[in-house]
């Protein structure tokens, strides 16, 4: 426990109701449950801000297609002239 610190936070009596019982069906302490639920979406948010991060840097360096050539592309899916993705 030498690089851990305690948080409080407070929720619904229906949220830790459901962290207890996931942690009984699991013989985890609630802690653990917690902190997986914390990591989970930690890991999944910072994938997603850095995405957009990198998603905007792209726009201004001036890579990008335009909204129109894109919707034109996708008309051509699964038909017979199906076009390659525009650049």
């Amino acid at each position: 426990m030498g690089d851990t610190v305690s948080v409080s936070v407070r929720v619904s009596k229906a949220k830790a109701k459901k962290v207890e019982q996931l942690a009984k069906a699991t013989e985890r302490p609630k802690s653990w449950i917690v902190e997986q639920a914390l990591d989970a979406y930690l890991d999944a948010n910072a994938w997603q801000v850095a995405h957009i991060q990198k998603g905007l840097a792209d726009l201004k360096a001036g890579k990008a297609v335009e909204h129109e050539r894109v919707a034109a592309w996708l008309k051509t899916w699964g038909g017979p002239r199906e076009g390659k993705p525009p650049r």
